[in-house]
C-alpha cells in the first residue's frame, strides 16, 4: 500500500532562491563578455561547487588567485559578496512555503550549499524559520545526488522512506531521491509545483 505524503523537502537554490554568479559580476565588470569569460574561467560553477562539498574558502582561494593573480580582487570578491549571486526568491516558492507552514504541513530542505556561504546567507531569509531542519552539503560534506545524503536526511528528518516529496530543480537529484525514500518532484516553476502538492492532497484546491 502506498504510504500518503505527509512532508515537503525543498532544494534552495533555484527552486526557492534564484541564483547565478553573473548577478555579482555583473556589477563589478563592465563588459557582457568579460563576464561570461570570467564565469567560464575563473570563478566558475564547478569551482564554486567544491565550496558546497565541504571545502574550505581559505584553501579554494589562495589557490585559485595564484592561478589568476590578475583577478584577485575579484575572486576576493566572490567570498565576500556572495550574497549577492542570490538576487531574490523564485516567483510564487516562497509563497507555498508559507502555505504550507499555516497548514502545518512539515517542512524541510536538502541543499548543495557551501557551510561557509549557508552562514552568511541564512540569518537573511526568515522563511527558513518554518523549516524543521536543513541538511546542508558543505556542513555534511555530502553532495546530492549522493545516496548518503538522503539517508541522512531521512534520519535527521524523522521521516520512513515514502512520507516526503522532494523537489529540486536538478533532474538526477530528483531521480536520485526518488531512489532513495521520496517521491520527487523536478521543479519548473510555482505554478507545476503547486499542481502536484494539490493532486498529492498536500494543499487545497
Amino acid at each position: 500500500m502506498k504510504r500518503e505524503i505527509s512532508t515537503v523537502v525543498f532544494d534552495v537554490g533555484k527552486v526557492l532562491f534564484e541564483w547565478d554568479l553573473r548577478h555579482l559580476f555583473a556589477k563589478l565588470i563592465d563588459d557582457p563578455q568579460e563576464v561570461e569569460w570570467f564565469v567560464a574561467n575563473v570563478v566558475t560553477p564547478q569551482w564554486h561547487f567544491q565550496h558546497d562539498a565541504g571545502r574550505p574558502l581559505s584553501d579554494m582561494l589562495p589557490e585559485r588567485i595564484a592561478e589568476f593573480p590578475e583577478h584577485a580582487a575579484l575572486i576576493n570578491a566572490y567570498a565576500m559578496r556572495f550574497n549577492e549571486t542570490i538576487p531574490g526568491p523564485v516567483d510564487g516558492s516562497l509563497e507555498i512555503v508559507g502555505e504550507l507552514a499555516e497548514r502545518g504541513v512539515p517542512l524541510f530542505a536538502i541543499t548543495n550549499f557551501g557551510a561557509e556561504f549557508w552562514d552568511m546567507f541564512r540569518p537573511t531569509q526568515p522563511i527558513f524559520d518554518h523549516f524543521g531542519d536543513i541538511v546542508v552539503s558543505g556542513v555534511e560534506k555530502m553532495m546530492k545526488p549522493d545516496p548518503a545524503i538522503y539517508a541522512l536526511a531521512l534520519a535527521r528528518f524523522g521521516l520512513r522512506p515514502g512520507e516526503a516529496i522532494f523537489i529540486d530543480d536538478n533532474l538526477a537529484n530528483v531521480e536520485a531521491a526518488r531512489a532513495n525514500g521520496f517521491h520527487g518532484h523536478h521543479f519548473k516553476n510555482s505554478v507545476t509545483l503547486r499542481r502536484e502538492l494539490v493532486a498529492l492532497n498536500i494543499l487545497p484546491e
